[in-house]
């Protein structure tokens, strides 16, 4: 974000202003004192954000080392450098000039065997006390050979590895809400569905022809390898943590932060952002979805808070506990999983969501648009697709039709192609009900003192819908569409146009589709033999 244009978001949601003094201490930012702490996932979209809280709110961290690998024709330290230039750490910058100086970054790939770390890197990492592991390949539909080296593979090396550190403090294992999705009611518990032995066995002993024809019996009821895998990396976490302090932490639907370090900011599209995103372009008109669902999103600025006093707590289950009677405790209380969710003490609907979305999106068109906004969410497939037919498919092949004729390169059959992907992975969220429970993040809560709860807010009742959404779509017109605030004003004159040719060519084309049912009704009428 480095448009001029964008200065006006940037001044209004950007808080560079010093925190009054606290009153009391902190018990979070003390237990961060004078650590070092390994970050798998670091460039990633909750990576980034987690990396940013911990330097500026823990200044006192003594090391931070980030994983990094090569991609898209990029060195690591090329990757990591960029990384640092995003606006998020614009603050950071602000109140912590020389945190470079604590981030140490090792060139390592986290799908590689022990996670490519040579071995200087760990003997490097030999003084670690915490470990958050965030890394995680997110594709819903990757091949399971491939996403297992991240989601299952990478955790349980990294649990072998925290059992050679000295002075470990804590291992927080970052998981999904959906990753026990075949249950309808997700507790904070440790769910035995999957056994990670047995799919480790068959990924080694199966190519990947063979594999890849078993993935229907494997997933069974789940609906990707996303979700599965996470499963399995949980059951890694139950049965190799021994008595490490590991815990682990399930966000729900993460969306754009709500506050911190800056307001609405995202960089991905996964989720409910992408479809913001192509329906607000006027991409996408129809979604397969129940309005009357809970839709459970959450910001990501009270995920990364949420992750950050789960370390301090299970350092301090551990603390609490001598060794023998550690190993007694049941699993529930020596790993604890904390859902990181809305629905508990915060619910709002699908239908909430698209209408707020709607109505703040409204108010800042984006210049990027294609069409003019209208989305369909209907409940019932057979309508989905017809409304794809006729809202996606016919238009699609008649613009790259022209575009061809006229020596332009055609884009929109394939785009649609991409968004008919997407969809199809998230429906299965989108309209069905999950009766989510979070005992554990509300006694976290209740753990934490006030400067604590004020430093890392994560208590969802804070948060103000309305208020969020309003900002929400703002930054998603900013950062994920790049689109300057001075584009506003002629932006609606453009769409005012186009509202006007958008109704002509809707009534024309309800006209034509009333006359053939009314030729085809009469054609019908006129072969009935009562008719004669």
């Amino acid at each position: 974000m480095t448009s001029e244009g964008n200065n006006a978001y940037i001044n209004d949601i950007l808080d560079l202003s010093e925190s009054p003094p606290p009153k009391e201490k902190s018990e979070i930012i003390e237990f961060f004192a004078h650590t070092n702490i390994l970050i798998t996932g670091g460039t990633g979209f909750l990576g980034k954000l987690l990396v940013e809280k911990l330097l500026r709110s823990c200044p006192n961290i003594e090391k931070l080392y980030i994983t990094v690998r090569p991609r898209k024709g990029k060195t690591s330290l090329e990757r990591f450098k960029e990384n640092f230039d995003d606006i998020i750490y614009d603050r950071l910058k602000h109140e912590q000039p020389n945190f470079i100086n604590k981030v140490v970054m090792l060139e390592a790939d986290i799908s590689q065997d022990e996670c490519g770390l040579s071995p200087n890197d760990k003997k490097l990492l030999m003084n670690t006390n915490i470990i958050f592991h965030a890394a995680a390949n997110v594709r819903f539909d990757e091949k399971i050979q491939n996403i297992a080296k991240i989601n299952v593979r990478s955790t349980k090396f990294l649990l072998s590895f925290a059992k050679t550190l000295p002075n470990l403090k804590a291992f927080v294992h970052v998981s999904t809400a959906y990753s026990n999705c075949i249950h309808p009611v997700i507790d904070e518990i440790h769910y035995k569905d999957v056994d990670a032995d047995k799919f480790l066995t068959l990924l080694d002993i199966m190519d990947d022809e063979t594999l890849q024809k078993m993935i229907p019996i494997l997933l069974d009821k789940w609906p990707n390898t996303y979700v599965y895998t996470k499963a399995i990396g949980e059951n890694v976490i139950l049965k190799y943590s021994d008595n490490l302090p590991v815990c682990i932490v399930r966000p729900s639907i993460v969306t754009s932060t709500s506050k911190e370090p800056i307001a609405a900011w995202t960089n991905n599209l996964y989720g409910y952002t992408g479809v913001a995103v192509a329906s607000g372009i006027g991409l996408l008109h129809s979604i397969l979805c129940k309005v009357e669902c809970k839709a459970d999103i959450i910001p990501a600025d009270y995920v990364i808070n949420t992750i950050i006093a789960s370390a301090w707590d299970v350092a301090n289950i551990k603390a609490a506990n001598k060794l023998d009677a550690y190993s007694k405790i049941p699993d529930k209380e020596r790993l604890p999983v904390y859902n990181c969710v809305s629905s508990c003490q915060n619910p709002i609907t699908w239908g909430e969501v698209l209408n707020k979305s709607e109505v703040y999106a409204s108010e800042i068109p984006t210049s990027k648009f294609i069409w003019l906004y209208m989305l369909i969410a209907t409940r019932y497939a057979f309508m989905h697709n017809i409304n794809i037919i006729i809202f996606h498919m016919i238009p699609s092949v008649i613009i790259d039709t022209i575009a061809f004729l006229i020596g332009r390169k055609p884009m929109l059959v394939d785009a649609y192609k991409k968004i008919h992907k997407f969809g199809n992975v998230i429906h299965y969220f989108t309209q069905r009900q999950w009766r989510f429970k979070n005992e554990n993040v509300v006694k976290l809560w209740e753990k934490m003192n006030s400067v604590d709860q004020q430093n890392f807010c994560f208590h969802i009742n804070r948060l103000n819908w309305d208020d969020y959404f309003f900002i929400q779509v703002r930054g998603i017109r900013a950062y994920m569409l790049n689109d300057p605030s001075d584009t506003i004003e002629a932006t609606r004159k453009k769409q005012y146009k186009l509202r006007i040719i958008h109704y002509t060519v809707i009534t024309i084309v309800a006209l034509l589709f009333l006359s053939m049912l009314v030729f085809f009704v009469s054609y019908l009428w006129s072969l009935c033999p009562l008719s004669h």
